[in-house]
């Protein structure tokens, strides 16, 4: 695992130049300084038409084929982010401990629960960041365990109290919130903590707090990374706070900038919603409107059925514009344009969605590590389930030297 994590760095930090760019602000500028000194990758992107950038950005092993001729090290890349798959079988569910969970998150949450029962340790559960306790309900049927289910909202306190005292669940929800030292008034030295999903600096405030009162076991996935209280992320382990490899709130979006949900409808919307705006740009800039991107607040999807002439009247009322008669069709087809130039600059910078957030799960696992756990990494689902499936178990080593797979 550290070797992993100083590999990954090393790599990170030699192609930095590939993965720190904004693809939307880049495809502003045809003639910009990152396309041309990107000279081959600049006329593999020249060359792709919007049917072939698509189909390469739905096929993630496809594309890193295609890229790994212009960057060398990306096979090893790869290797370095492949982790062991849990195996899985179907938990018997009792009638009514899944109500009113989505289909595909019902999945996340009972191969979640599954993986967290295999690893157990500790004779109760503390469920971080609990929602209506859907998790916690299948670890407290499965374990007989009391679950202590910690969520800010008091209204899905009240809702997920509500349905585990209907299931006959030993489950205990309490409000708080994540960020106070109340916290950790709701944990206790017996107890395994988990969180399905907790995004950003609320994950890490529960490992924090768990292996500092030592906690038998810690099991969680993370996700959006960068939600984060700072304007950069801070490194936990002390072989990432010496990498020098810093990330902002930007670039810890990089690993969520890929879905497996949403469907063609939502793939429409956001093609065109993107293309109005590049458009609006442009037709902002060469009308001298204004001399500087300026951004626009977010649109009802179902205004965008409209046009973009009616976009462009809509973003000019929100700043203040006054609009002057322009070639419409012209400024909507730059756009358009401009969506596909940005596009193919994601496709690069897709490449490193995965190894950055291997690198971000790794640097959690190194710390708790050095607090005394025993670490394994590996995935609890299929990508197609979840794309952010990493899962990172801790367990408590009394009296040992630490280790970690």
């Amino acid at each position: 695992m550290l070797n992993t994590f100083q590999t990954l760095t090393e790599l990170l930090h030699k192609h930095q130049d590939l993965w720190r760019i904004e693809p939307f602000f880049l495809a502003m500028d045809s003639n910009n300084k990152w396309s041309n000194s990107q000279s081959e990758l600049g006329e593999w992107f020249a060359g792709l038409s919007s049917r072939e950038i698509e189909l390469l950005k739905f096929n993630r092993e496809r594309c890193n084929n295609s890229l790994s001729k212009f960057i060398p090290c990306l096979d090893e890349l790869m290797s370095l982010c492949v982790l062991p798959e849990l195996p899985q079988s179907e938990l018997a569910l009792p009638r009514g401990l899944d109500k009113g969970v989505p289909g595909r998150k019902q999945s996340q949450i009972t191969r979640m629960g599954q993986s967290c029962m295999q690893h157990h340790q500790g004779q109760e559960w503390l469920e971080w960041c609990a929602g209506k306790g859907y998790l916690g309900r299948i670890l407290a049927h499965q374990s007989g365990h009391k679950v202590t289910s910690f969520e800010y909202q008091q209204t899905l306190c009240d809702i997920g109290q509500s349905e585990a005292d209907k299931l006959g669940l030993n489950m205990q929800f309490t409000q708080g919130d994540a960020f106070s030292v109340q916290a950790m008034s709701a944990m206790n030295g017996q107890q395994h903590a988990v969180a399905l999903h907790a995004c950003g600096d609320l994950h890490v405030t529960l490992l924090r707090h768990a292996s500092h009162l030592k906690l038998p076991a810690i099991t969680i996935s993370p996700c959006c990374y960068h939600l984060i209280q700072g304007e950069e992320y801070q490194p936990l382990s002390k072989v990432a706070q010496q990498s020098g490899l810093s990330l902002t709130r930007a670039e810890l979006r990089i690993p969520l900038q890929e879905t497996v949900t949403g469907g063609a409808r939502v793939q429409r919307h956001r093609a065109q919603e993107m293309s109005y705006r590049l458009g609006f740009d442009a037709l902002c800039q060469q009308e001298r409107l204004i001399d500087h991107y300026m951004p626009v607040p977010s649109i009802k999807k179902s205004l965008l059925s409209e046009g973009f002439e009616a976009f462009c009247y809509w973003a000019c009322e929100r700043k203040q514009l006054s609009l002057p008669a322009v070639d419409f069709a012209k400024y909507a087809s730059i756009g358009e344009q401009r969506f596909w130039r940005m596009e193919a600059y994601s496709l690069v910078q897709s490449a490193f969605r995965r190894p950055l957030e291997i690198w971000l799960l790794l640097d959690k696992a190194l710390y708790l590590k050095e607090s005394g756990y025993r670490v394994s990494v590996s995935t609890f689902c299929d990508y197609q389930t979840t794309p952010r499936n990493c899962l990172l178990h801790a367990s408590r080593v009394e009296n040992k030297k630490a280790s970690y797979n």
